[in-house]
């Protein structure tokens, strides 16, 4: 899916120039992707050590002496503060602001169009596990996720917090930023999102001192994985919700600068 995502923000940029470009919010599927970007230069941020050391490594021999990788947290108001950049990307960045900055992502957007001269490129994943599913495949990545969620708490962490497209539009316009563009993506998850939230859940239950509770949450997981395995081997997938790509332009009257 990320192909997918990544090839209409390169439709939706056409002709124009990704010039200094900020991946505010990097991973290793963004990286790879704007690594192999015609930019003057690229600003790739993470939250996380660890995912600093993961991007570090993706980019050994593509990154140019210009380019570099930030390890920071957008809400420290002075991080990055005195630049500004052509091309921002924020991919998936709202839903992982939680882990960082907890009730903060709404403080997210005036950031951004404070960096932004030219174009921002959000991602980002309409909510799900608040909701309930009515088809069959639905119900299962519904329960998935409400499953994944509760290990994490359980493990003492935070989860993802998504919002949908529509909260994200009011959110850009407020902030100074006129949303050109929307659309969705609809997803299909098959066995490697399955088997990668089954073992998320499993590391975080073999940290949790409960015994009898850990053993209990595994006994679901296993349930669970069979359950929704045995679903993509007869559909081919679990077809359920949608990503979404937005491209917004600072307004003209927005203020510039940190």
């Amino acid at each position: 899916m990320a192909s997918v995502l990544f090839e209409h923000i390169e439709a939706l940029q056409g002709e124009r120039e990704w010039g200094d470009f900020l991946d505010a919010g990097t991973g290793i599927n963004s990286i790879n992707w704007v690594s192999g970007l015609d930019t003057a230069r690229w600003t790739a941020v993470t939250g996380a050590g660890g995912m600093a050391q993961s991007v570090e490594r993706a980019v050994q021999g593509k990154k140019r002496e210009q380019d570099r990788l930030v390890l920071g947290n957008w809400q420290d108001p002075r991080f990055l503060a005195d630049e500004r950049f052509d091309t921002v990307l924020a991919d998936y960045l709202l839903g992982a602001i939680d882990g960082f900055a907890p009730y903060w992502q709404d403080e997210l957007f005036p950031r951004l169009c404070a960096l932004t001269k030219k174009r921002l490129y959000l991602v980002g994943l309409e909510p799900y596990v608040p909701f309930d599913a009515t088809t069959a495949s639905g119900k299962l990545v519904v329960e998935i996720g409400r499953l994944r969620d509760a290990c994490l708490l359980l493990a003492g962490e935070r989860t993802y917090r998504e919002y949908p497209s529509a909260w994200v539009e009011r959110q850009l316009d407020r902030a100074g930023f006129e949303v050109v563009e929307t659309k969705r993506f609809p997803i299909r998850y098959g066995k490697k999102f399955v088997e990668g939230q089954m073992k998320m859940c499993r590391q975080r239950m073999a940290t949790i001192a409960d015994r009898y509770l850990a053993q209990a949450m595994l006994k679901h997981v296993e349930d669970l994985e069979r359950r929704a395995l045995s679903h993509i081997d007869i559909d081919g997938g679990l077809s359920h919700g949608a990503d979404y790509v937005m491209v917004a332009e600072p307004k003209k009257s927005a203020p510039q600068g940190a």
